[in-house]
């Protein structure tokens, strides 16, 4: 392969999508991964034309569907460049005494282990050739914790803790490692925390300027493409409107 490979979970939509779309336009070749074929084969659709692509359909929780699928990449597409750990949900809404074990079990299993499970494929590799970028998206709720976020808001602290533990783990290998932290995004993020409740995902976004996925796409297109001296080791990134994760100015 040629152009340099990026790996995208998440690929469905949202921030992946944009991911793959930007990153497409910078000249890179695409693995894009989700667990809705339909929508992965939609994307080739959407990229410039010409551009390298790869799909993989699976679920990032299960170990053995994460290894199955990125052994299965041919040859030329195993050596990756730029691995994007995207994929992560928010399910539910409750203080912790009333929350849902299910729930729990989404959040630790997707935005956590399935973090780790797909690094564990790719990053020796990188480790082999001492190059790679690591992007971990995070969140702000993982800095900056809210009521009733609690199993989300750790979740995703957990992964600005890993993120720094790659960071210092792949630092003699010349892997840079990326966390990037956004706040309120407008994605089909809250509607699946609402069981697909569309007017209270609707009401989160109302009266203030949400972040696009295409936003934050942008930063990550950015500290993809920087020298290979430059490191963005960590972004905390807020629509104007947002100054923590309970404090708005919105609209009235």
């Amino acid at each position: 392969m040629e152009k340099k490979i990026a790996f995208i979970t998440g690929a469905t939509s949202g921030i992946g999508k944009a991911c793959a779309l930007s990153l497409a336009k910078e000249g890179f070749a695409i693995v894009a991964c989700g667990r809705r074929k339909e929508r992965l084969v939609q994307l080739e659709k959407e990229l410039p034309s010409g551009t390298p692509y790869q799909y993989l359909v699976f679920d990032v929780r299960n170990k053995d569907e994460v290894y199955s699928a990125v052994d299965s990449l041919p040859e030329e597409w195993q050596e990756i460049e730029v691995l994007i750990n995207n994929a992560g949900n928010a399910h539910g809404l409750a203080p912790i005494h009333e929350g849902s074990e299910d729930d729990w079990d989404a959040m630790m299993d997707i935005n956590v282990k399935g973090l780790l499970y797909v690094s564990k494929k790719i990053l020796p590799g990188m480790v082999a050739r001492k190059s790679g970028q690591v992007i971990n998206v995070g969140s702000s709720a993982g800095k900056d914790i809210y009521p009733k976020g609690n199993v989300y808001c750790g979740s995703k602290a957990a992964v600005d803790a890993i993120t720094e533990g790659m960071r210092k783990d792949l630092n003699p290998y010349g892997i840079r490692v990326v966390g990037i932290h956004p706040g309120l995004v407008e994605t089909e993020f809250s509607l699946v925390r609402f069981k697909g409740d569309k007017e209270k995902s609707d009401k989160v976004y109302q009266g203030f300027d949400a972040l696009k996925a295409e936003d934050i796409a942008d930063i990550i297109t950015f500290a993809v493409t920087r020298p290979k001296r430059v490191v963005l080791a960590d972004i905390l990134v807020y629509p104007l409107a947002q100054a923590s994760t309970t404090i708005f100015t919105k609209n009235t």
